[in-house]
């Protein structure tokens, strides 16, 4: 296995295992969950309607064949969790430390590590999709 294969194979699974251990959160209406969606004003439909898309971009992630869409779709939901956190939630969140802002600049850096190590792969996909 070359030094590709493996960064993105670690990348690939650190998204998928940050967006799946978030799901007990949304889906079991914890408080901070319903705490961040209520300051959004999306709660409870937002907090479960982005739980189910987590939910799908993680398995497209661990499948070979979609493992790039579901890294761009985890690109596209991260950003929308990093500026929420800019302009609504801030840093700190329910006194966490900034430990949710933290894994969301994770998720956002090892996505985009995966999509500029495989842009091959991303403007071929957007080539087809655009087809």
């Amino acid at each position: 296995m070359n030094t590709k294969t493996i960064i993105s194979w670690a990348l690939r699974l650190t998204v998928a295992v940050i967006l799946l251990q978030t799901l007990y959160f949304k889906f079991t209406a914890h408080p901070d969950s319903v705490h961040i969606f209520s300051a959004l004003g999306v709660e409870p439909w937002g907090r479960i309607g982005l739980g189910i898309v987590e939910l799908i971009t993680a398995i497209l992630i661990l499948l070979p064949k979609t493992k790039t869409i579901g890294m761009l779709t985890s690109l596209g939901i991260i950003l929308g969790a990093v500026f929420s956190h800019f302009l609504v939630l801030g840093i700190n969140v329910s006194n966490d430390g900034g430990g949710l802002f933290t894994l969301a600049i994770l998720v956002l850096l090892a996505s985009s590590l995966y999509v500029f190590l495989h842009f091959k792969d991303v403007t071929f996909l957007l080539r087809k999709l655009k087809s």
